[in-house]
């Protein structure tokens, strides 16, 4: 089950497959606002496929690379743009203003006024979810031109993971930052916590270690789990988890359509992911 946000005609179209299976994420739910913009180095990421125009969160690792997922730049149409602002749009309308538009067919081709352009690169083992000892769900976008008054965010070094594998795993909290879609009770109708598409604006949120494999960080994203404070959810795929001021993961997946249980987190600490970031960052 896949997890994107995607933009169409203003509207939250949701590609769902299969039941309690990986779905490309998206949102923080319950999380908090990034109001005093502590997370400046957090991007939002609009792009278009031969499906239609989607949204991602992705993080400056230098002034002129977007770590990301591979879900997130796999068949991109044109050029992915990108702004660092962490209130976006609050409703359809401000969005229709705020967020540009481009020809569906041919994608993004510049960067509009405030937001950067970049072209997209995917991980070359991206196994798009069918290898789960494989996964390599990274991607990046290289901007066209430097982000300046932005400080990158450090990658964390090869195997930092590993030293909160179990039994510290189930006792440590890792922050996960995106522009992914809010669940809330929809103020009429059923009641039922429902994934929002707006606001648009950068959240943080606590989540609990439940897994940790060569390739995946999986959380709690429980947002009534005491130890923490919410998971991820459409929208916040390709954003960062955060861990001692490291970049440790991106966000890949999630397992259910409301957000309410494990996240799947890509990591970035292996070797096979920064050999291949490497190769951007020289």
């Amino acid at each position: 089950m896949r997890r994107l946000t995607a933009v169409l005609t203003g509207l939250l179209a949701l590609t769902t497959a299969g039941v309690l299976a990986p779905s490309t994420a998206g949102a923080v739910t319950g999380g908090t606002e990034d109001t005093a913009n502590r997370y400046s180095n957090v991007g939002l990421l609009f792009f278009y496929d031969a499906t239609g125009r989607y949204r991602c969160s992705g993080t400056l690792i230098s002034p002129t690379v977007v770590l990301t997922a591979a879900h997130c730049t796999t068949g991109t149409l044109g050029q992915t743009i990108v702004t660092f602002d962490a209130d976006v749009a609050r409703t359809a309308d401000e969005a229709a203003t705020t967020v540009p538009r481009a020809d569906p067919a041919v994608g993004y081709t510049s960067a509009p006024e405030g937001w950067y352009a970049g072209t997209a690169y995917t991980h070359p083992d991206y196994s798009d979810f069918t290898d789960m000892d494989n996964w390599n769900d990274v991607g990046v976008i290289v901007l066209d031109e430097p982000v300046e008054g932005i400080t990158p965010a450090e990658v964390a070094p090869v195997g930092y993971l590993e030293q909160f594998a179990q039994p510290a795993l189930n006792g440590t909290t890792f922050t996960v930052v995106g522009y992914g879609t809010e669940v809330r009770k929809p103020v009429s109708g059923p009641r039922k916590p429902t994934p929002m598409s707006y606001p648009i604006v950068r959240r943080y949120t606590d989540v609990v270690g439940q897994k940790l494999t060569p390739q995946i960080l999986q959380v709690n994203g429980n947002e009534h789990d005491t130890r923490g404070g919410g998971g991820s959810c459409f929208g916040d795929s390709g954003g960062p988890t955060f861990k001692d001021g490291y970049v440790v993961t991106v966000t890949s997946y999630g397992y259910t359509a409301n957000c309410r249980y494990l996240d799947g987190l890509q990591r970035v600490d292996i070797a096979v992911v920064q050999d291949w970031l490497e190769t951007f960052l020289d």
